[in-house]
């Protein structure tokens, strides 16, 4: 009995070792790359995603699994299979991954290099770096640089978003005060017409001057 005891125990220990490994393997992956947070290749098919999500958010749901960093992970989880399961936006990311692995061809083969050359071939085998490390690099620096152009394209927009805001608010407030201007001149018309109108009446009732004949 006792020695069931130590089993079962040694047996959480080991699974709540690899659900800690596995937190920490998600907070340590390129958040940019789904591929990474979900710990699949390129080739995988939409069954293949909905099944290692499946086996990973169990593996450290929250509420199964209690660490400082388990709804963070859990969360990443969560974004990169829907990041992989919306077609346009994987067709972004691969793209990125594509374009990734022509470059580590060129690198790798040179001259030589052609897009339709399989990842089995010998000459990608037993590389170090191995072929998909480089890929992965070659993409996390992609991923970055996409990024980045994001943020400043991001910026300028809310630049461009404030000074058309600005100018807006400078046309409002110029509208605004012509309204001022002609609503006190509007009010101050009668005060002009009442002071004409004593003006003229005071200048008819002047005397006029007479020329006396010598």
């Amino acid at each position: 009995m006792a020695e069931k005891a130590i089993d079962g125990m040694l047996a959480k220990n080991a699974a709540d070792l690899a659900k800690e490994q596995e937190v920490m393997r998600i907070m340590k992956a390129f958040k940019l790359n789904p591929y990474d947070i979900l710990d699949l290749p390129v080739s995988a098919a939409d069954a293949d995603i909905k099944r290692q999500y499946r086996k990973k958010s169990l593996m450290i749901h929250p509420d199964k699994f209690k660490h400082e960093n388990g709804m963070e992970a859990f969360d990443f989880l969560k974004k990169a299979e829907g990041q992989l399961l919306d077609s346009s936006s994987r067709a972004e990311i691969d793209s990125i991954m594509n374009l990734s692995r022509t470059e580590v061809l060129k690198s790798i083969l040179g001259a030589g290099y052609s897009t339709g050359i399989p990842d089995t071939d010998p000459r990608l085998q037993n590389l170090s770096p191995s072929y998909d490390s480089r890929i992965r690099a070659k993409a996390k620096e992609i991923f970055v640089e996409e990024e980045l152009n994001k943020r400043r394209k991001t910026k300028v927009a809310f630049a461009n978003e404030g000074a058309e805001k600005a100018r807006l608010e400078e046309e409002i407030a110029k509208r605004k005060r012509k309204a001022e201007e002609q609503a006190k001149w509007e009010e101050r018309r009668e005060e002009r017409v009442s002071t004409w109108r004593d003006y003229t009446a005071k200048k008819s009732k002047k005397p006029k001057k007479t020329h006396v004949l010598g």
